[in-house]
């Protein structure tokens, strides 16, 4: 952990932090600047944490003079066209914002460098003799007038590694080294590069133990996590009768719930003290359990006891802010001498600065590395407890500091997951911080659809709109319809069109979230959850471990297969309610599997919003035997209530697929 992270892949007109991993906050560092574009103007202060805009194309070298000795930063900066994010600094609009929720996209953040157009990479390898050859694939975007044969591509070594650039040979899209100059582990990273901007870089790692040598993707999401089912649990009203610290092991009570359901995932709101309000992002102590829900051991028996179910446990980790009961800011705000005094962002006012209208937190300084140790200290105590973290407010802290919290977890546990929360997402977090992003994009269009705003295959287009706003196509994403910030869908937009929604969840691409009673039929957001059997939707709660049974037992849902536009009609019903997609499992074989139907390769999808039954004739052999419910359906049209999964084969959906142009 000694140096200061990857390479970085910029605009012009980007801020790039330059910040030293692992800090002492007692000891002395000084960057300089080695190599720049011939025109450049780069300003340097004396801050061990640097803000640097990079105006001009080209490539930076920093350096950084640390106790243990001088570490290099490389920033590579393209010029890029297209529409761009602005971000809106801390404090611009008074330092109170409209706070997100019910629907609103409104966080500030910056699209850090998005811009629409930009192609794709993937970088591959695999040894052939005495040399390891890494091949990047570049993709255009959808909408380019690119093709994938117009694209440049551009590989980068690690600083952090002793590789030196006259060991390789690049030709082309591929770069060969040989086995000879391979010294434990190297990190190569590639970038595509076209008229519309770059691409989100991917990257490999190459592992040499004797004459082993293997190649490992660096930014693939975790095998267990492209594909759970998530499950959020509001923690203070999930198990509303437990007595003042006993909720995490009412909590643990109830687990067996969520592994009947079909649950691989929980994700606990947070769970350390803070200053009593009921959701607990206000935090006061990063390293202690809420005296409210119970202590430390009764945190740890839960992850024990959903590890013996086999569900993993994600820990909501909130590094934005503190809340303004903790103890450093009460000293910090009464007493300006206070050594805790540069740990927050503050206005000229006074006060400190925060987003939204939330008075109750104040803003960390990320240029103080006080603050940074304090936060790493915290992802140490946590991460080997758990599965994964689930990122609060992302957008609101720097980038570089992410990529630094995966360093570190990744180098523990190449199997924990970060999962970010972003509103709207942000395609540069999948470059070397997070492996699953919240998908607000599709929950917006899933909120149309369902209010009967937009037709139901606007939720194909969201699905499209990863792609469109730069994703590579190895990202993965979380799939949701409501929680704890949000209007419960079926308040919102109906039972009917709640039951279709549960659907789409279930069979897009993605990993489906159920937020705590949402199975249940809980209508209140984040009102106590009724277990009464006597007043839950027991019809509900059916429907969704149908839905994700079958999701888990058909390949044709993983969450990597291909998404298919369909051509149908709706004989009878509202053909605006109504979507059919078509999915084709990762690797698939042209004429499918044998035996259980949802053991195919592919699968037909149908979703009716509206209330009551749609007719739709499709014009695709498919099995006439609904994977949902395992009912025959007859007939040349199906009959769609909510939710219709009719396994099939690729050759079948290849043959009725709409235009390749207009594949997802």
């Amino acid at each position: 952990m000694d140096h200061v992270g990857p390479p970085r892949f910029v605009s012009v007109g980007d801020t790039v932090e330059l910040a030293p991993w692992d800090p002492d906050p007692a000891a002395s560092y000084r960057w300089s600047l080695e190599r720049a574009p011939a025109d450049a103007a780069v300003t340097l202060t004396d801050r061990p944490v640097q803000q640097v805009d990079v105006e001009t194309p080209g490539t930076y070298v920093f350096a950084l003079d640390a106790p243990s000795g001088t570490h290099h930063q490389t920033v590579r900066c393209f010029s890029a066209s297209g529409e761009r994010g602005t971000r809106a600094p801390p404090g611009a609009s008074g330092g109170a914002r409209d706070a997100p929720g019910d629907g609103d996209a409104g966080y500030p953040h910056a699209e850090r460098g998005d811009a629409r157009g930009r192609p794709r990479v993937r970088l591959d390898g695999h040894r052939e003799g005495d040399e390891v050859v890494l091949t990047a694939t570049p993709r255009a975007h959808p909408e380019s007038a690119e093709s994938a044969a117009d694209l440049d591509v551009v590989f980068a070594l690690d600083d952090r590694d002793a590789l030196s650039a006259d060991a390789t040979t690049v030709e082309g899209r591929e770069l060969r080294v040989p086995v000879s100059e391979l010294d434990g582990r190297e990190r190569v990273h590639a970038v595509a590069v076209g008229e519309s901007g770059h691409s989100v870089a991917d990257a490999v790692a190459i592992t040499r133990d004797g004459d082993a040598v293997s190649v490992e993707r660096r930014y693939d999401a975790p095998d267990w996590a492209a594909d759970a089912a998530y499950y959020e649990v509001y923690v203070r009203t999930f198990a509303p009768d437990a007595a003042h610290g006993e909720t995490l092991d009412a909590i643990t009570e109830r687990l067996d719930h969520l592994a009947d359901l079909g649950v691989d995932a929980v994700w606990l709101t947070p769970v350390l003290a803070n200053d009593d309000a009921p959701h607990g992002y206000n935090i006061t102590d990063f390293f202690a359990i809420a005296p409210d829900l119970g202590e430390r051991a009764d945190y740890e028996r839960l992850v024990e006891e959903a590890h013996a179910r086999d569900m993993k446990v994600l820990f909501d980790l909130v590094l934005n802010h503190t809340g303004r009961e903790h103890p450093f800011f009460r000293d910090a705000y009464e007493n300006p001498e206070s050594p805790y005094r540069d740990w927050y962002d503050w206005q000229e006012s006074g006060e400190p600065e925060t987003y939204f209208d939330w008075e109750l937190i104040a803003n960390l300084d990320y240029g103080t590395l006080d603050v940074r140790r304090h936060l790493l200290d915290a992802v140490d105590e946590w991460a080997p407890l758990v599965d994964g973290f689930r990122c609060d407010m992302a957008w609101a802290v720097p980038d570089g500091f992410w990529r630094e919290v995966r360093a570190r977890v990744k180098d523990h546990d190449s199997e924990f997951l970060l999962l970010d929360e972003t509103i709207p997402y942000i395609p540069n977090f999948h470059e070397g911080m997070f492996d699953v992003h919240f998908d607000s994009t599709t929950y917006a269009s899933l909120r149309s659809v369902g209010r009967g705003d937009a037709p139901a295959p606007a939720v194909l287009d969201a699905v499209e709109s990863r792609r469109e706003s730069g994703f590579p196509d190895h990202a993965r994403f979380l799939l949701y319809m409501e929680n704890h910030d949000e209007t419960r869908y079926r308040v919102e937009c109906g039972r009917p069109a709640s039951l279709a929604a549960a659907g789409v969840l279930c069979t897009l691409p993605g990993a489906p979230l159920v937020y705590a009673g949402q199975e249940l039929g809980q209508l209140g957001r984040r009102d106590a959850v009724v277990w009464d059997p006597e007043h839950t939707d027991d019809a509900l709660l059916a429907h969704y471990r149908r839905l994700l049974g079958m999701r888990r037992e058909m390949p044709a849902l993983a969450a990597g297969g291909d998404l298919r536009r369909l051509d149908y009609e709706v004989v009878e019903g509202d053909d605006e309610r109504v979507v059919a997609y078509g999915r084709v499992a990762p690797d698939a074989t042209a004429s499918g599997s044998d035996g259980d139907p949802r053991d195919a390769d592919a699968a037909v999808v149908l979703c009716n919003f509206a209330e009551g039954s749609a007719t739709v004739s499709l014009d695709v052999d498919a099995a006439a035997v609904d994977a949902v419910t395992g009912d025959a359906l007859g007939g040349d049209a199906v009959t769609v209530d909510d939710v219709v999964v009719l396994p099939t084969t690729p050759d079948a959906l290849a043959a009725r697929a709409a235009p390749p142009g207009e594949r997802l």
